[in-house]
């Protein structure tokens, strides 16, 4: 059987204040979550939800007022060499230094490390080898995203921390970092990432940590956030509008419900409480007895964007 997943970051209780002119501040009130070997944990909320704070903590680099934290173990705080290279870290501003090449960089960094990663191949990869001769200040941000995600792996760490990996990416650059963020999972690795773009994060993600005003608003995974546990509510569109004796006659053990500014009389309609082929059934009855023939039916599931919009003040 295969072994259940490691937890090799945990947060617990962080509280963080900063003083500011307006008074005290308070970015975190109680953070709570963990990332698993093996898992993509996205940590998703509105500007000022308190992301970077909690990342900032969680590598080392800021201590929390109170609370737990542990990285591989460890109090990250207080890590030597042997924690701090066995954790990748990648910022959306890159941190690359302007002058240097990507090729001189890379090649540096890997130079850190007693068994660095196969950096020829990461860069083929990531499509680095086209510009790696230019200077990073001359690069596109989506070019600067990928030499500093190939720096974040340089190591091959066990926990590696993205931040907005797939800013600035073209659509082919984009799959290249999907595929490769999906291998670092299968290879074991806890993959900490933010982005802005929810699609992203309904796709790659296991857990989602949804922060709002510096605490856990909710979190689960997608498929829990987005209620696709339950029955997943049907869209049907018609080309004129439904008369009045086809809505009375409307299956009792089902809901309708119109999607449009003027109901009963738009053409677009939900259909909730579909939980049995039966259910199918007096729906498809339904249709054939009043001579319905839908223009478009589809099943939607509930969107991660459309949780966020419910959490973002």
């Amino acid at each position: 059987m295969p072994s259940s997943p490691s937890v090799l970051v945990s947060l617990e209780g962080l509280q963080k204040t900063v003083r500011s002119r307006r008074g005290d501040l308070h970015i975190l009130k109680g953070v709570d979550f963990r990332a698993r070997s093996g898992e993509v944990t996205a940590l998703l909320g509105p500007n000022g939800a308190g992301k970077t704070t909690t990342l900032t903590i969680a590598q080392g680099l800021d201590r929390p007022d109170s609370g737990t934290v542990r990285l591989l173990g460890e109090d990250p705080w207080h890590a030597g060499a042997a924690l701090r290279s066995q954790v990748g870290v990648m910022l959306q501003d890159g941190g690359l230094p302007p002058s240097a090449t990507p090729a001189r960089l890379l090649r540096h960094i890997c130079s850190l490390y007693r068994e660095p990663a196969d950096m020829a191949a990461l860069t083929e990869r990531l499509g680095i080898d086209e510009f790696s001769g230019r200077d990073i200040r001359r690069l596109s941000g989506g070019q600067k995203q990928r030499v500093a995600l190939a720096a974040a792996l340089a190591g091959r760490p066990r926990v590696v921390f993205l931040d907005e990996p797939s800013a600035g990416l073209d659509p082919v650059s984009r799959q290249l970092v999907f595929d490769l963020i999906l291998e670092l999972k299968q290879a074991g690795l806890a993959v900490v990432l933010t982005t802005h773009l929810l699609d992203d994060a309904e796709r790659l993600a296991d857990h989602v940590v949804l922060l709002r005003e510096g605490m856990v608003e909710r979190s689960g995974s997608v498929a829990e956030l987005t209620d696709r546990t339950g029955p997943t509510p049907v869209h049907f569109s018609v080309p004129q509008p439904l008369d009045s004796a086809a809505l009375a006659a409307f299956p009792s053990g089902l809901h309708l419900v119109s999607e449009g500014p003027s109901a009963p009389a738009d053409c677009t309609f939900r259909v909730e409480g579909l939980t049995t082929p039966d259910a199918w059934a007096d729906l498809a009855g339904w249709w054939r007895d009043h001579r319905i023939m839908p223009t478009d039916v589809r099943l939607l599931h509930r969107s991660l964007e459309e949780v966020f919009l419910e959490v973002a003040p």
